[in-house]
């Protein structure tokens, strides 16, 4: 492949520090927020790194209240959306809402209908079917809300493409209000109001909303002309109503945790955590198995119900949105609809069981195609490998008739972390009657890494594409099946425009770098202040560097580990979620510097510090000190004399030592080495110590003497050869054994 990648062939793993210490003036705005926000100097690193640099944003950060919010009416056309509305709403006019069918827009969908149902409105829903009509507006559906007796749509994270779609439906006498978020790449539609921060236009200060951020502006903005109240007065109203909602969408469409975005989402899961809303409850029981009963801790007594779990940004991004979501993929995004405007539990929990259900199927069919896909791309790369060629393509273009066109894009996200660069996966599910055509038309879902705009590859394409959108790491494409191979050719020709190396790289940012002082209860918790946590205001990572790492423990049968380090006296206890022992860098006894996360481990009502591993590597002060013994070893071979410090030449019992130990790991399949691990070995035994640079001496005349080839990667590791059919032979066989007996010892 034409990623970065180590000696080892994976990944190349790039770890970057964002701030460090060097005494200068941003050290003087630490100290002075650590002083004014009466925060310590680490958290008041975090917050200046963040941009929130003086006491004011950083007190306004902390706060995270009514401040932030602005008035909806600064955003353009939002005077208009609201008189149109709330003239339909009292002229007894039918409205449609018109969502898309994921969770941001079930989540608009859903608040907007129970909103305009609250005031009297007549109204209809509309998702298309992922499936049959894809994204979007489409003439069949404005038609077909016509002949209902549908005299107002409003677009809920959808529509500012739709021009053709909403001229139609003014032809028709159906006016249309666009509410949306995406990018305006094309001219905006002509119609009643167009609602989206995005616009050229909008002088609205916070850009970043969800679709169903701006939605609720909408209601909110609804509110106040309805009611005649304040900006804050009825975003309290409306919030009280919706702000759960609006979190989930928010947190499942991965927008910026910042400014307007973070209040909603800190209001919003608190409101989650105490739900009364049938539909969430239910969901949210069956996510945790609430309701289910274990027995009593003593053995004796009643049963114990299980708790339902505490509602953060990571449940709702990894636990409800995937089930919200599946519907869309997988069946109809209705029945996620049905299930948030459900009121009853008992039809509630049946929609939230059926959700978890089709999630299942949903989970079984990504699978199979990621392993087609994967099959696929592994092919191409043993082929290219054979003709000593590497992989040319920097995009990966796949396509196949029997995809489920709702999931490829989940698919998409596994091949681009897999492999570090951008993948599009297309699908002719249903669009192929009888034998394939070049005029069928297949819809795709890419997923691109940070630094490679996936929305502009894609318009460097668009003369070969039926139509496009998205974001700058996710987006939709449909395309013909005759224009896949010069797509295919076009997007990789942009890519190597623009795509780096640097941008394929496996890439971990520390926060910053501290020490065993920093990791305290006290500070633990004080981080908790700046949460909700999510894109735009990540979760703070550190880098502790020459932590001894004592004991590995397995955790989950083997799935994830559990360490035991010790770094200056200081006895750690940290988990590596998703790493097995055999997949872990280290061995026992090894120093290590680890990047990680530092969080409050409540077990059975017991705290206690946990560092979250991100990643973990050999300490960078080992590396460096094998770096420099390859030094010394090649200033040696290039005949320079060995220091008193390194001790004696070797002898032949060291020959022998080593070459026993290497032969008995080939004999056993394995293959490769690290220097502690032979180093730790050889201790064990009777004789003078080896020490790194001895050891790559004897390495070398090994190889001299035809017994045994050994590779140096980076880090200290060995791949090694053992030659079984080498004819007897004597370490006098090696120039350089020879050699070295006559070379004079530099005395130090």
């Amino acid at each position: 492949m034409n990623d970065m990648k180590n000696q080892n062939g994976a990944r190349e793993r790039v770890w970057a520090v964002l701030y460090e210490e060097n005494g200068g003036e941003r050290d003087t705005v630490i100290d002075a927020l650590s002083d004014a926000l009466g925060v310590t100097r680490l958290t008041a690193r975090i917050l200046a790194e963040r941009g929130y640099d003086t006491p004011a944003s950083a007190e306004l950060f902390l706060g995270n209240d009514e401040r932030v919010w602005h008035d909806p009416m600064q955003m353009a056309d939002m005077e208009r959306a609201v008189e149109r509305t709330l003239r339909a709403v009292q002229a007894g006019e039918k409205i449609a809402v018109y969502g898309d069918y994921d969770v941001d827009g079930v989540t608009s969908l859903s608040s907007l209908y129970l909103y305009l149902t609250s005031l009297g409105a007549e109204v209809t829903c509309y998702i298309p079917n992922r499936a049959t009509e894809g994204y979007g507006m489409s003439i069949d559906a404005v038609r077909r809300l016509a002949e209902e007796g549908v005299t107002l749509i409003i677009t809920v994270d959808t529509g500012i493409t739709a021009r053709d779609e909403i001229a139609y439906a003014d032809s028709l006498g159906v006016d249309t209000v666009v509410t949306d978020h995406h990018e305006c790449y094309t001219d905006l539609p002509d119609c009643a109001a167009v609602v989206n921060p995005h616009r050229p236009d909008c002088p609205y200060p916070f850009k970043e909303l969800a679709g169903v951020g701006v939605v609720f502006k909408f209601m909110c903005a609804c509110e106040a002309a309805r009611a005649s109240v304040s900006p804050i007065e009825a975003l309290e109203a409306v919030g009280r109503q919706f702000m759960d909602l609006v979190s989930i969408g928010t947190i499942a469409d991965v927008m910026p945790l910042d400014g307007e975005n973070r209040f909603i989402v800190s209001r919003g899961l608190a409101m989650l955590n105490r739900t009364e809303r049938p539909g969430l409850a239910a969901l949210l029981d069956a996510i945790s198995g609430s309701g289910q009963t274990r027995p009593a801790a003593d053995g004796q007594g009643k049963p114990v119900k299980k708790p339902r779990r505490k509602v953060n940004s990571g449940l709702v991004g990894y636990g409800i949105a995937p089930r919200i979501n599946a519907a869309g993929r997988v069946s109809h995004a209705m029945r996620a609809v049905e299930l948030l405007l459900a009121d009853s539990p008992e039809r509630a929990a049946a929609l939230a069981e059926e959700l978890c259900e089709i999630n299942t199927r949903r989970q079984a069919e990504e699978n199979r195609i990621a392993e087609q896909a994967l099959s696929i791309i592994e092919a191409q790369i043993a082929a290219e490998a054979a003709g000593g060629r590497t992989l040319g393509n920097r995009i990966l273009v796949l396509e196949n008739d029997d995809w489920m066109q709702g999931v490829v894009g989940i698919v998409a996200s596994r091949l681009t972390e897999k492999y570090g660069l951008p993948s599009i996966l297309i699908s002719f599910d249903g669009a192929v009657t009888g034998a394939p055509s070049d005029e069928d038309i297949g819809k795709g879902s890419g997923r691109s890494v940070k630094g490679m705009n996936l929305v502009d590859a894609l318009s460097y394409c668009e003369d070969l594409l039926v139509r496009f959108g998205g974001h700058e790491l996710a987006a939709g494409l449909t395309v013909r099946r005759r224009d896949i191979p010069a797509f295919r050719e076009r997007i990789n020709e942009y890519a190597a425009a623009h795509l780096t190396d640097e941008m394929t790289a496996v890439r971990y940012e520390a926060d910053c770098e501290i020490t065993t002082a920093d990791l305290t209860m006290e500070q633990a918790r004080e981080l908790e202040r700046l949460e909700p946590f999510g894109v735009g205001n990540h979760t703070p990572v550190f880098l502790l560097r020459d932590a001894t790492v004592q004991r590995i423990i397995p955790l989950g049968a083997g799935k994830h580990t559990k360490l035991v380090l010790m770094a200056n006296g200081m006895s750690l206890q940290a988990v590596w979620f998703g790493t097995s022992p055999a997949r872990l860098p280290v061995v026992s006894g090894d120093r290590a510097d680890i990047l990680f996360q530092l969080n409050v481990n409540d077990y059975q009502g017991v705290q206690s510090l946990q560092l979250v591993v991100q990643d973990l590597r050999v300490a960078e002060s080992h590396t460096a000190a094998c770096r420099a013994a390859r030094a010394r070893f090649e200033e040696i071979l290039g005949g320079g004399a060995m220091r008193s410090d390194e001790g004696t030449a070797p002898e032949r019992e060291d020959v022998a030592r080593v070459f026993t130990i290497l032969r008995r790991d080939a004999r056993a399949g394995l293959h490769t080495i690290s220097e502690r691990e032979i180093t730790a070995r050889l201790s064990g035994g009777e004789g003078f110590p080896i020490g790194p640079v001895k050891l790559r001496l004897i390495f070398h005349i090994m190889g001299e003497m035809g017994v045994c080839r050994v590779e140096e990667l980076d880090g200290g590791v060995f791949v090694f050869e053992v030659n079984f059919d080498a004819p007897k032979t004597s370490v006098e066989a090696s120039p350089l054994f020879c050699g070295l007996r006559c070379r004079p010892m530099r005395i130090l």
